[in-house]
């Protein structure tokens, strides 16, 4: 923490007293958020992070497990929305340890091994280095435990320094992500040092008191505390071959939030169960690929992790560090693309994002009556009304995905019960649609900024050059995005099937008729005849913004596109300017705004081609949706630890070079994670149909690499179905090896 009390200021208390009690002597007016300077290159700014996450809690430290934070690094131990730890560093005394080794061993918990360099204990005696063991396990529960063990390998007893520094700064996520206009912060407390514990403190400007409460065991021989930061030092014995373990608890609190003990050896055998329960309900995938396993396992246990608690029901949160917060759009894909692994996650989120459904109309917060939320924040920039995500409503996309999102759980899960609970915030949804959606009535749903913190862009490709004409310049709106007509158009058809189940006939056949009526008049507004392919939205003129972009691909997901025209949109998404071998781009590189290095404007996306090879496979295009599947598997199998991140740099891929990796891109992310599912349902043609208990396989087409494809125990209605699926010189067939419940298993060739 930077200067405190500015001349001038008011006076703070001498002494506060926080919620839980705990009596804090008052330093003064928080500085400015501090972050280490990072280097002029963004891609050195971010070292690969080891993340863990358990609901709402989160930790991104580095690969030795410590703490430091840089520029765009977002390293720390998070709580909705703020950083309760901002440093963590182990030293054998002041000589940092050896790294050897660090691994996911779950979501929820890491573990790092390091050694020691040579080393003079306070006898004077030498420790020769690599005959100490320093192994860290890193644990989120509601908490952090670090769990530090020391193992002696030296023939002749030891004794050794262990320093550990720990600070709190209190950061809302914002200011680590660059806010900097803030014009002060809260009131910062001295830190108390106390035998096993220390305590920071912390009140926001929005009147909440944050606590972070550090426990030690054993205590340590010396602390010493100052400014926001305490450094603890033992003196450890240790024996040949003896193990010595220190145990570090970090718990974050807010207000009167009361922790209930919760030891770590508990903690650990609970988050564990918990974990094993939920992939015991999931479908289980296995291949004979090794790295396709290890792919699928890495993005099964991140969609676990981030699931989050909201309203009572647990959604998949964006992505760690930046969005680990319910986001509309983002958990909406997520679960459509996950489907094939866990249709029971679609049920959380729609009953989530439906309790904060917009009733209003409040340019603030670009709310309007029947809109899903884009993000929903609970840090103390938004509590104190800086910013206004509480929530924001600024998405276009969101309300017509949560729709699609409805119809396709009923297509998996026949879930007549929850779909009737929802049935009104349907209904506000289909008429936010029409109404503020299409607020001028052409038929095409839009979007414009009012909230003056508002997003300028609001659909998935939200940055501000993300919607450009085809000489770069920016598109000015109400912009109507290609992709967007698209997820109406599937939206009410398919939740036209759900209105006829509950009784609405006439509903339904409105809905299939509004459906028509768009599909006709998009495919005459969005043809661009000289490309080859829909253009990325129409302006507020109505011109066509021709950019040629990934963004029409969600159209052949969606099945907007004329059956005539799909052959010359899947050419041209498979086009050398827009295929890089890693996958389709976001933008053509002839595009005068190409950059490969851009977010939107050149990258690729796994999620984005994910959607793509769906669509694809939908207008009869196996092998280019297996093509894509190939180039994703192939960057999540040289991945450490074979996570796919959000996004990746869209260079060219020329003989054998690795992919180029965004610097700041969110892994683990639920739309990168969940895009191996969708990508597999898409190679095996699996189409449910719960409600008449029927289970389609069209047009099967698993590549040479991936051989034997097997879903164990997948659901459909209240049904379990095993099956099996193999390639034989270039055919795959598939077969039924259990069944639980009534379901009729086909196989079609037809692909739409």
């Amino acid at each position: 923490m930077s200067d405190l009390q500015p001349e001038g200021a008011p006076q703070p208390p001498a002494r506060l007293v926080s919620p839980r009690g705990e009596e804090f002597e008052v330093a003064g007016q928080a500085g400015p958020v501090e972050l280490l300077e990072a280097p002029p290159i963004p891609a050195e700014a971010r070292a690969e992070l080891l993340v863990i996450k358990h609901d709402a809690v989160f930790l991104c430290a580095r690969p030795d497990g410590d703490i430091r934070p840089r520029e765009v690094s977002g390293e720390g131990l998070y709580s909705e929305d703020t950083r309760y730890l901002s440093e963590l560093q182990v030293g054998f005394g002041e000589v940092s340890p050896v790294l050897l080794s660090h691994s996911i061993e779950s979501g929820h918990r890491a573990v790092v091994n390091a050694t020691n360099p040579v080393l003079v204990d306070s006898t004077g005696s030498r420790i020769p280095q690599e005959t100490i063991n320093l192994r860290r396990t890193l644990l989120v529960s509601d908490r952090l435990h670090c769990e530090l063990a020391l193992r002696s390998f030296h023939p002749k007893p030891v004794r050794l320094p262990l320093t550990v520094t720990v600070g709190a700064d209190f950061a809302d996520v914002f200011e680590i992500r660059g806010v900097r206009w803030r014009p002060s912060r809260g009131t910062v407390m001295v830190p108390k040092a106390q035998n096993s514990k220390v305590l920071f403190g912390y009140e926001g400007q929005d009147g909440v008191f944050r606590e972070t409460l550090v426990k030690l065991d054993p205590a340590p021989r010396s602390s010493s505390a100052h400014a926001q930061q305490a450094t603890l030092r033992w003196e450890l014995t240790l024996e040949p071959g003896q193990t010595r373990t220190v145990l570090i608890t970090v718990l974050p609190a807010s207000g009167r939030h009361q922790h209930a003990p919760r030891p770590y050896r508990h903690a650990a055998r609970q988050l564990d169960r918990e974990r094993d329960e939920w992939i015991a309900g999931a479908t289980r995938i296995e291949t004979d690929n090794e790295l396709v396993q290890a792919v699928l396992g890495a993005s099964t246990r991140d969609l676990h992790a981030l699931l989050t608690t909201l309203s009572g029901e647990r959604l998949p949160a964006a992505g760690i560090p930046w969005y680990v917060a319910p986001f509309g759009r983002d958990s909406l894909i997520t679960c459509c693309e996950s489907m094939l692994l866990a249709p029971a996650m679609a049920r959380g989120t729609l009953i989530a994002l439906a309790a904060l459904q917009a009733t209003d109309d409040e340019p603030w917060r670009d709310a309007e009556p029947g809109k899903i939320l884009h993000e929903l924040r609970c840090g103390e920039l938004a509590k104190a009304g800086l910013i206004p995500h509480t929530p924001y409503y600024g998405t276009v996309d969101a309300t017509p995905l949560f729709v699609l999102l409805a119809a396709t759980y009923h297509r998996w899960t026949g879930d007549l019960e929850t779909l009737a609970r929802l049935l009104p915030a349907l209904d506000a949804a289909l008429d936010w649609i029409d109404h503020y959606g299409d607020a001028d009535g052409d038929g095409f749903v839009e979007y414009q900024r009012r909230s003056p913190a508002g997003l300028l862009n609001q659909g998935w490709k939200d940055s501000e050059d993300a919607v450009l004409h085809a000489d770069g310049r920016p598109a000015q709106g109400p912009i109507a995005l290609v992709e967007v007509q698209g997820y109406v158009y599937m939206a009410k058809l398919a939740i036209s099937d759900l209105y006829e189940a509950l009784g609405h006939a006439d509903r339904a056949r409105a809905l299939r008729e509004q459906a028509e009526a768009l599909r006709e008049a998009f495919n005459q507004a969005f043809w661009n005849e000289r490309e080859g392919i829909y253009v990325l939205a129409l302006d507020g003129r109505k011109r066509q913004v021709a950019s040629v972009t990934s963004n029409p691909g969600h159209c052949l997901y969606c099945g907007i596109v004329d059956p005539r025209r799909a052959d010359a949109v899947a050419q041209r998404l498979m086009a050398d300017d827009m295929f890089s071998g890693w996958g389709v781009r976001t933008l053509s590189t002839e595009s005068p705004a190409y950059n490969p290095m851009s977010y939107h404007n050149g990258s690729v996306w796994p999620h984005d081609n994910a959607i793509i090879a769906a669509g694809l496979k939908r207008y009869g295009h196996p092998e280019a949706t297996a093509r894509i599947a190939t180039a994703m598997f192939d960057i999540a199998g040289r991945a450490r630890d074979f996570r796919l991140a959000e996004l990746y740099c869209g260079f060219d891929r020329t003989g054998t070079s690795e992919i180029v990796g965004y610097p700041v891109a969110c892994m683990p992310q639920a739309w990168a994670a969940a895009a191996p599912f969708m990508l597999l349902q898409a190679m095996l043609g699996v189409t449910p149909h719960a409600p008449d208990r029927n289970l389609s396989i069209i047009q099967p087409h698993v590549p040479s690499w991936l051989g034997r494809v097997e879903l164990r125990r997948m659901r459909l209605g209240d049904a379990r179905v095993s099956l099996a699926f193999t390639q034989a010189d270039g055919i795959t067939g598939f077969s039924l090896l259990e069944q639980e419940g009534e379901v009729n298993v086909t196989m079609s060739a037809a692909p739409r």
